[in-house]
């Protein structure tokens, strides 16, 4: 069962994102099921390697990290190697290869927030993990 508890988790995460990607932009791609999967699961491994003590913000911000880093691979990839055309921020400010972009990057800190409560508590009630608990400052 706990082989799997990866799977499920990137499952929910991809679901999640595609359906917030609709909502906000109106489409997606199959390929952001797994990026967003993928990101949703890393950044749920924040507090299964780094202490509950640290400061929630801190999470947050380590989260929009990964996600950053983990879109930019995956757009190189996806988007200049492959040429899908899935995203581009050429016309965002401070981006790089249109791949990545500072607004978006500082959006991934919100979105990190709500992604690090939300693993932690289906952690908490599917899995029995420790019940979250944040330390703000």
């Amino acid at each position: 069962m706990r082989a799997l508890r990866p799977l499920v988790l990137i499952g929910i995460g991809g679901l999640l994102y595609v359906l917030i990607e609709l909502a906000f932009r109106g489409r997606s791609h199959w390929t952001m099921f797994c990026v967003g999967g993928l990101c949703f699961w890393l950044i749920g491994l924040i507090n299964e390697v780094i202490p509950w003590e640290m400061p929630f913000w801190k999470q947050c911000i380590i989260g929009a990290v990964i996600v950053t880093a983990v879109e930019f691979l995956a757009g190189c990839i996806i988007n200049l190697l492959l040429g899908w055309d899935v995203w581009d921020y050429s016309n965002m400010p401070f981006n790089v290869l249109g791949q990545i972009c500072l607004p978006f990057s500082l959006l991934w800190i919100l979105l990190s927030a709500v992604a690090i409560v939300l693993d932690d508590h289906l952690r908490y009630w599917i899995y029995g993990e420790e019940k979250p608990h944040y330390k703000l400052t």
